[in-house]
């Protein structure tokens, strides 16, 4: 394979090589009024540099008594020139400028008016410069003004904001600082200092707003989109998770915010056990997290343990039960034919009611024991009271 094979196989490969190759555009040979030029040649390529240098009476546009330029993509730069050896070249004024002249030169006698930058001041108040027989006769010089300020004091944990750095500033200039997250001044975060007579007004202060420590773990939760850090400032958010098998109330994901320096309240995350276990008679009082407290509704007793706990196996452990703690006298079903009963009557565990008989100023005395019914016979009050009345034991509910 030849060589100008493998480089047009590699043009052709890469062709953002070959669109540079063609915007690279080399230069015709330059017009040069008054001069000459080396090598003189009818064409140059891209970032070729020649010199050139002018007949009598003339001189290059720039410093020095020859000149060169460069040809870039087709075009020199800078363009080579032979002006009046009498003019004079632009000048550079440190922290200074004035109006450029269209030409790039100044011809004999031209004058220029230079204007100092901010916090500048001319020295010996020379403003002016004048073009005499090719050089700058009483050149103006840009000085620090005593008036004007330097670099604004580096205060810490605030930066200053709007502006970009400079060594000199005017007097009467402003400056705003602006705290760090975390950090206030004394009133609003942004504070700002002047620049008055050569020096700066004081600045603000940036002090540690109320943060919080860690924020608190949560059984069964963790934090998410946040990294591990030991101090959020006021305002901070942090978003818990409830792991696998457990949710919180509401839905899954739960947001504290720092508040004062204190946390919000973080979620409770429940395991996932479905529906409360039912319990007859009996109702749930109380929830704290994964537990159920139980109790049981008036005349029925408790037995078994009153939590119930949703096990990490998505069950329940086993709930209590409600038993019957009353015993009930029923008026179309008692043996009890000798009392006066209108309604149900239920007589709560180990109480005992006086129930009217048939007979004036009688009553029988009904007790309640382990859920059966026992009676006294009918007896008047004194009886039941002083003298006793004979028991019947144990009857029919």
């Amino acid at each position: 394979m030849s060589l100008r094979y493998l480089v047009f196989l590699l043009l052709v490969w890469n062709p953002q090589v070959l669109h540079a190759q063609s915007a690279a555009q080399p230069c015709p040979a330059p017009s040069l009024n008054g001069g000459f030029f080396s090598p003189g040649q009818s064409a140059y390529n891209h970032e070729a540099t020649l010199s050139y240098a002018c007949h009598d009476g003339l001189k290059p546009a720039g410093k020095g008594w020859w000149g060169t330029s460069r040809c870039q993509n087709g075009n020199w730069s800078p363009k080579p020139q032979c002006i009046d050896e009498k003019a004079c070249v632009p000048l550079t004024i440190p922290n200074g400028n004035y109006d450029a002249s269209t030409d790039g030169w100044y011809g004999e006698r031209d004058r220029i008016w230079v204007r100092c930058d901010e916090g500048y001041e001319h020295k010996g108040r020379d403003a002016t410069a004048q073009c005499i027989n090719g050089a700058w006769s009483s050149v103006p010089i840009c000085e620090k003004s005593t008036e004007s300020c330097g670099d604004p004091p580096k205060i810490p944990h605030a930066v200053i904001i709007g502006k970009g750095y400079q060594e000199v500033f005017a007097v009467n200039s402003q400056l705003q600082y602006n705290c760090e997250d975390g950090y206030s001044a004394e009133g609003p975060d942004t504070k700002t200092i002047i620049c008055i007579s050569g020096n700066w007004t004081e600045g603000p202060t940036c002090k540690i707003t109320q943060s919080c420590a860690e924020p608190p773990k949560i059984p069964h939760a963790v934090i998410i989109n946040r990294e591990y850090q030991e101090v959020f400032v006021n305002d901070s958010t942090v978003q818990y998770q409830c792991e696998d098998g457990y949710t919180a109330e509401g839905s899954d994901t739960k947001t504290i915010t720092c508040i004062s320096g204190n946390w919000t309240e973080g979620p409770t995350c429940n395991a996932n056990c479905g529906d409360y276990p039912s319990v007859p008679n009996g109702d749930v009082v109380q929830v704290n997290g994964i537990s159920l407290k139980y109790r049981c509704n008036e005349l029925y007793t408790l037995e078994g343990p009153d939590i119930v706990t949703c096990q990490s196996n998505g069950t329940w452990t086993e709930p209590p039960s409600c038993k019957a703690a009353f015993c009930v006298i029923d008026p179309a079903q008692t043996t009890m034919y000798d009392i006066k009963l209108s309604a149900v009557e239920y007589i709560k565990e180990g109480l005992q009611k006086f129930i009217p008989c048939i007979w004036i100023d009688r009553t029988r005395r009904v007790q309640c024991i382990h859920g059966r019914m026992y009676s006294s016979a009918c007896c008047t009050s004194y009886d039941h009271r002083y003298i006793g009345c004979q028991s019947e034991g144990r009857i029919q509910n």
